[in-house]
This record gives C-alpha cells, structure tokens and sequence, in this order.
C-alpha cells in the first residue's frame, strides 16, 4: 500500500502523475490519497496531517509525501525506515513528526538514478523521484540500494516541544476545523509533567487556567478546557466553539503549560 500526501490540490494533473508513474513500476500497488488539500507550501499542516493518519495503515505501507517549497534546490530527497512502514520525501522537516512516533530504524538519501524517472524535472521531485522510490520500494528494492545512509535530518521547532520542571514549552501545531488548538506537546510530555485535574497554559493572548478533561462533554458549552486529542497531543479546546477564535490564537504560536 501507498499514501500520498500532497498540497498540489484536485486542479491539476500532478498526482495523477504520480499515481501513472507508481502503476508502471508496480501495477499491483493499492493506492490511498490521505490528502491533497494541504495548504499551499504548509510543511507544519503537512506534518501533522501525515503523523496523524499514518499510524493506522498496515504495516509496511510506504508513505509518499511532498510539500517541498525547496523541491529543487540543496534539500535532500530522503526514505525514512521505521518498526512500522516508510516514509519518502523531502528532507524539510515533512516526515520527521510521523516517522519518530514509528520508531525511526534507518534513513537514506535517494541518490540512485536507476532508481528514479530518466528525465527529473527540477520542479516535481514528486512524480521524478519519490513515485518511483516508493514504488521501487514496494517492488522490495532495500532501502540501502536508493543511496548513501544519513543520521541527521530537517527537524523543525514544530517538530519538538521542551520541558524543564514540569513547565512545558512548545507550539501551537494546528488549528483543526472545529478551532481546536492542537499543540506539538505529546501525551507523555504531559504526564511526565504530572498534569492532573487542571493545567495552566499561556497563550499570546494571556494565561489561562483550565479544566483537564478526557472529553469535550465534560464541560458546559463555550466553556475551555484542555485534553489529550484523538492523535496523542495536547488540545485547548471549547466545548462546542472556536478556541483558536476565542484565545485568539492560531498555528506558530508560543505555548507554555504546567500543572495546578
């Protein structure tokens, strides 16, 4: 199995390419598009989206995602082999939140020619080089045939959250359609922090102190709360409203939070 996750949109023809080229190498492949509606260039929305889904594919599903402003330039084409599947991008930071919660076992440049499209466009690495790869990929070519091993990658700020007694550091990771504000602060993080029945949490727009909840319901409606969302992450939420409308807050922002 193949995902793709693209900002490329339903406009126009460039994931069918990448569809067309991944069929000619592997006509067996069962293709699963997460999503093409990733905001124009948003590397942070696309990483989420993609550590988001991905824990719920088979094991040793190939995952294909391109957000790459730099597509072209020194970035590196990377695959990413984890306990559970592989991920196969650009080196920006794109893969890095969903290949870490899999347990990240190795990572290669994709340097091989032989192993991607004749001719590679210095504009669409996504049809060029990372279709082939993980079509390659699920023909059973070994990731250490597409090139040189590497041990450092892009990993952005959204990417980690900080912690020093019991104050957590991070950011804000996504503003999803309900105005939930999802922060990059993990499941773990804040148990280890030992947050119990309340949290405080300081946004640009002020501090807050709210209710610890494990669900939405547990509050009245338009009251905030904070909780552990459906993909291991730190939420300030509003029952039945738009936390992000009502703090005023939105993807970027600095967060702080720490126990009652």
């Amino acid at each position: 199995m193949i995902t793709l996750t693209t900002d490329f949109g339903l406009k126009d023809s460039y994931t069918a390419e990448m569809k067309a080229v991944i069929l000619s190498i592997c006509p067996h492949a069962v293709i699963v598009d997460i999503t093409h509606e990733i905001a124009k260039f948003n590397i942070r929305m696309g990483a989420y989206v993609l550590a988001s889904a991905t824990p719920y594919f088979p094991k040793g599903s190939i995952h294909v995602a391109v957000v790459d402003p730099g597509v072209g330039t020194q970035r590196r084409p990377i695959v990413i082999q984890t306990k559970q599947s592989f991920f196969v991008g650009p080196d920006n930071g794109l893969l890095i939140l969903a290949a870490e919660k899999q347990d990240i076992t190795s990572i290669y440049e994709l340097t091989n020619p032989q192993l991607m499209l004749p001719k590679v466009s210095s504009t669409f690495h996504g049809r060029d080089i990372f279709a082939p790869a993980a079509a390659h990929l699920l023909n059973g070519v070994k990731p250490a045939e597409f090139g040189p091993e590497i041990h450092e990658v892009a990993k952005p700020e959204f990417a980690k959250a900080t912690g020093r007694n019991g104050v957590l550091v991070g950011e804000v990771l996504h503003v999803d359609g309900f105005g939930n504000i999802i922060t990059n602060i993990t499941e773990r993080e804040v148990a280890q922090s030992h947050v119990k029945g309340a949290v405080s949490v300081e946004l640009p727009s002020g501090r807050l102190t709210l209710r610890f909840c494990k669900a939405y319901g547990e509050t009245k409606p338009d009251e905030p709360l904070a909780l552990i969302g459906s993909h291991g992450f730190l939420e300030i939420s509003v029952n039945q409203g738009s936390a992000a409308e009502k703090f005023k807050t939105k993807t970027g922002d600095k967060v702080i939070v720490s126990p009652v």
